[in-house]
């Protein structure tokens, strides 16, 4: 006997594999990072969770403080670590102009993402997936993180196409990271 829980409803990938948790990703420098339309830690509104739970899969509204002078690109991934799986379930990777210190409500639509964006895959297709979290699994945190990049990252590794390379080997590949912020929201299903 291990001691350990390891029932669907304990399960948990844990905090250690967010990106913001890499060495490859970390660095000293801040960008804050908020959201109009939930404060951090707070409750995400249902109409940015996933459609399969009753939501719009509307991605919410960010700011950010304006980049280093620096930055050749911004790399944006919203994570959930209390997914019932090995690493955290990745809901969202985007490339964005360096320039930009905002988006809208909607802009990371895989179908008709704003200007500036360049949606990826994420863990079940390409742009924003919300939150949907197992009934009866307690609350999730979504985990929005953007990393200011010191160059433009334009392969995953070994040369892979960006539009086609995992979330995993984006943040691989990512490189040098100029400067980060984060914004944590909960959503939760009974």
């Amino acid at each position: 006997m291990t001691g350990r829980d390891d029932s669907p409803k304990k399960r948990r990938a844990g905090m250690a594999g967010l990106a913001w948790n890499s060495p490859d990703l970390a660095t000293a420098e801040t960008l804050v990072l908020d959201s109009p339309d939930f404060d951090h830690e707070g409750t995400i509104p249902a109409v940015h969770a996933s459609r399969r739970v009753g939501g719009e899969d509307l991605s919410p509204a960010l700011t950010w403080s304006p980049a280093p002078a620096d930055t050749a690109q911004l790399l944006l991934v919203v994570e959930d670590p209390d997914a019932p799986t090995p690493l955290p379930f990745v809901h969202c990777v985007a490339l964005l102009d360096a320039s930009m210190t905002g988006l809208t409500r909607g802009a990371l639509d895989a179908g008709d993402p704003a200007d500036g964006v360049h949606v990826l895959r994420s863990g079940i297709g390409s742009g924003y997936f919300g939150p949907a979290p197992p009934k009866s699994h307690g609350a999730h945190r979504y985990v929005f993180q953007i990393f200011a990049l010191a160059k433009p990252l334009t392969a995953g590794p070994r040369g892979t196409a960006l539009d086609s390379a995992k979330p995993r080997e984006v943040l691989a590949a990512a490189g040098d990271v100029l400067a980060r912020g984060r914004l944590d929201g909960f959503y939760g299903r009974t």
